[in-house]
């Protein structure tokens, strides 16, 4: 096997610990010796063993001497003592020859350091082993980590028209079952879910994870004047958080207590860049962005979205009211249209996803 081909194995590896390892990366780890895989490993848990350290076990349950082999890890290894201790350091002490890395740690506790503890021992590194892959797979931690704000991903679901429902508000449902189990894959993965005030009213959502043996996500409202109700099923536990101005309603802010997150205002709305900041000071690292238009163009105006996933299903409902996924005041010429790049389009059931960045806008929102 190749060089690549030890890596891709480290990337399939690193994605069996999804959703489970925030807010640290997800890395793959493999040995091999002689042309042989001799032990495997993956981040499975955060403050659990790191992706290294597994598979130093595997090789000693396998009854394999890893002293001389190389090893294949998606990300430089740390070298400080965090939740776990160093595997740099444990990569010197197992007597690992060659350590072969997809990307450097932008992590301000490694940078670099990693690579320079294994050098001053003697060993063999080489880094950018299909590099783009290693950053895509951690492109939220690699966000996370250089900015201390979520990695947001807008989902949207639609019609081939362009509509989310139809003109009674009716949206069950809008794509087919495959691309809604899709979505709870998603739901599973990342940290938070988010909505506007405007979702919670019309649908009442729980905005849970209906996958068996899934995670809840952290609900996030975003509700400026905090008009939720108090039987809302969103507030059934305490894993949510409600945003809102500081001069919303007090008394319902009393009966929410500790629930109500105080942000800044950007015109009649939500200053969402200060959330995310704030969100990101609880260790939020991702957030779902589920909301209506309302929200998802409050997000995209005040550019906190990193990479939008839409759903399309092969049907017209048509209807001049028929609700569309990003309403607001929207754009007055096309020239001011915001652009997706590096588009990714795949077929889910009957559907199409299409998926892609959009460029960063910095303006305010309406009213959420």
């Amino acid at each position: 096997m190749t060089a690549e081909e030890y890596m891709k194995r480290t990337l399939e590896l690193a994605e069996r610990g999804r959703g489970r390892t925030s807010p640290n990366p997800v890395v793959g780890a493999v040995i091999v010796r002689d042309g042989a895989v001799i032990g495997e490993g993956w981040h499975k848990k955060c403050g659990e063993n790191h992706a290294e350290i597994n598979a130093f076990e595997d090789a000693a349950r396998r009854g394999e001497d890893v002293r001389g082999a190389d090893m294949y890890v998606t990300l430089e290894p740390c070298s400080h003592y965090g939740r776990t201790p160093p595997c740099a350091k444990a990569i010197i002490g197992h007597g690992i020859k060659r350590v072969h890395i997809g990307i450097l740690d932008p992590n301000p506790k490694v940078a670099g350091r990693g690579v320079r503890m294994m050098k001053a021992a003697g060993i063999h590194v080489e880094s950018g082993i299909l590099e783009e892959e290693c950053r895509r797979i951690n492109e939220i931690f690699l966000k996370y980590i250089t900015t201390k704000t979520p990695f947001v991903v807008m989902k949207t679901a639609m019609t081939l028209d362009g509509k989310i429902a139809a003109c009674t508000g009716d949206s069950k449902w809008v794509t087919g079952e495959e691309s809604r189990r899709a979505v709870q894959e998603m739901r599973n993965r990342l940290t938070g879910i988010m909505v506007g005030i405007g979702t919670v009213l019309a649908d009442d959502p729980r905005l849970t994870c209906r996958l068996e043996g899934g995670r809840d996500p952290v609900r996030i409202i975003a509700d400026t004047h905090l008009r939720i109700p108090l039987d809302a099923k969103v507030l059934k536990d305490d894993n949510c958080i409600i945003a809102a101005a500081e001069d919303c309603d007090p008394w319902k802010r009393k009966e929410l207590g500790s629930r109500v997150l105080i942000t800044e205002k950007a015109g009649d709305g939500i200053d969402l860049a200060d959330l995310m900041k704030k969100l990101g000071e609880r260790e939020i690292d991702s957030i779902l962005l589920e909301g209506g238009g309302a929200l998802n163009e409050a997000a995209l105006r005040q550019g906190i979205v990193d990479r939008i996933v839409s759903f399309i299903a092969p049907k017209i409902v048509g209807g001049r009211e028929a609700k569309t996924p990003v309403e607001g005041k929207g754009f007055e010429k096309m020239s001011q249209a915001i652009r997706v790049e590096h588009l990714e389009i795949q077929k889910i059931g009957e559907d199409l996803m299409i998926q892609g960045k959009p460029e960063r806008r910095e303006e305010c929102s309406q009213e959420l």
